[in-house]
């Protein structure tokens, strides 16, 4: 029986992005269905006591040494957002929408490129606008939606539900119940996928 790879993510972590440009491929060679979750990183970080490595001047300075690697190990682009930290509500609440509109295969690429590969400010929404626009999407259409309840509903949902399952961090894995945080398990995420872990 086929098995399901459950990717937990938010816009703002720079080792989503990383993962992000690895799932499919795994998906794929494992046989697996690959189900995308947008959640609220700054919701999970609240509910669980847990802080993002940019408040950590120690391991932020690592990790501006260590994702750039990642990156050309898996032969992606990648840069540092200079706009970092940017509040992801808006963000989140739009892949929400974009699962929900069936727009997500516009939406997910548009956003993930313009936080970690062009560097735009996306806490600025006229730059997250254009980013719209340029994916093919209408901005004041995805304005609206994020302000409505199905889709705050959902975005609560997934995030409540990604807490209630272990997830203290982005990007998280699930296979089955096994679950794997960070883009450097992604190699266990593949065995599990391919039955090789028990």
């Amino acid at each position: 029986m086929a098995r399901t790879l459950e990717f937990y993510f938010d816009y703002g972590s720079p080792y989503s992005y990383l993962a992000d440009t690895q799932v499919e491929a795994i998906a794929q060679r494992s046989g697996a269905t690959l189900v995308r979750k947008p959640m609220l990183l700054g919701g999970v970080f609240k509910a669980t006591g847990n802080h993002s490595p940019a408040e950590l001047p120690q391991k932020s300075k690592w990790s501006g040494f260590d994702m750039p690697l990642w990156a050309r190990h898996y032969g992606v682009p990648f840069q540092r957002n200079p706009f970092f930290p940017v509040n992801t509500l808006a963000l989140m609440r739009g892949a929400a929408a974009a699962q929900i509109d069936g727009t997500f295969e516009r939406y997910h690429p548009a956003v993930y490129k313009a936080m970690w590969v062009d560097g735009r400010n996306l806490n600025d929404m006229k730059e997250i606008a254009a980013v719209l626009a340029a994916a093919g999407l209408d901005p004041a259409k995805v304005g609206a939606r994020i302000q409505d309840q199905d889709v705050k509903d959902r975005l609560k949902a997934t995030t409540e539900e990604a807490v209630a399952r272990g997830v203290f961090g982005a990007p998280t894995c699930f296979v089955d119940n096994m679950m794997f945080f960070g883009n450097d398990r992604l190699p266990f995420v593949e065995m599990a996928l391919k039955g090789e872990l028990k």
